[in-house]
């Protein structure tokens, strides 16, 4: 498996798995393997469950509809691995909402990791909202050097409400949770990989946990 082709500032750990990126059909994977790269990482494609689980640490994207998504998941057997990973997990836009106990989207039951129902905007709203948005309510060392009110990309149409286990806040008809965190595992509603030098920083963050 490939390792962490690393800057100099970082080593990483003696017999580390590197850096696995979930393929499982449901992922805009290219542009957050080009993030990654400018980074100074080079990351695995899998869905391999031996070589997620020996991995240092996980990506988990996501675009799509989730119902066919959790489907892929449950046929790779990737529904039962996910929520049992002990290493840090990134589940990015889709990835985030699959990661909490049900969306609305396809009346989907997701993995149960977040404590959290992925609902849908209303009319009263253009969705998806498309774009970039501010985030603010930081409160995790995933953002760190990163400053309240920071504008990352955004493209949905359903959301995880606010909850304990929100890490940021954004706004779009009501407020809600852009960003989780549970023990060793963290969501992003937005793509840190489309997000600029702010999103890169997010992801840097998280590649040195």
């Amino acid at each position: 498996m490939n390792q962490n082709i690393t800057q100099s500032t970082i080593t990483p750990p003696s017999g580390a798995g590197g850096l696995v990126i979930i393929n499982y059909g449901a992922g805009n994977i290219q542009s957050i393997m080009f993030a990654i790269e400018r980074l100074g990482f080079k990351a695995t494609l899998s869905n391999n469950p031996d070589e997620i689980q020996a991995a240092d640490k996980v990506i988990f994207p996501g675009v799509g509809e989730a119902s066919s998504a959790m489907e892929k998941l449950i046929e790779s057997g990737l529904d039962t691995l996910i929520p049992n990973l002990k290493q840090p997990v990134l589940g990015i836009c889709l990835g985030m909402q699959l990661m909490c106990k049900s969306s609305e989207e396809g009346n989907t039951k997701g993995l149960g990791i977040f404590d959290v129902d992925v609902i849908k905007f209303t009319p009263s709203v253009k969705v998806p909202q498309m774009g970039w948005n501010n985030i603010y309510n930081l409160q995790s060392p995933l953002f760190t050097g990163v400053n309240e009110n920071e504008y990352m990309y955004l493209v949905h149409s359903f959301y995880a409400p606010l909850c304990k286990e929100a890490i940021a806040t954004t706004n779009y008809e009501v407020e809600y949770a852009s960003a989780l965190q549970k023990n060793n595992f963290y969501g992003t509603q937005f793509h840190p990989e489309k997000s600029g030098d702010i999103g890169e920083k997010i992801l840097s963050n998280f590649l040195n946990f």
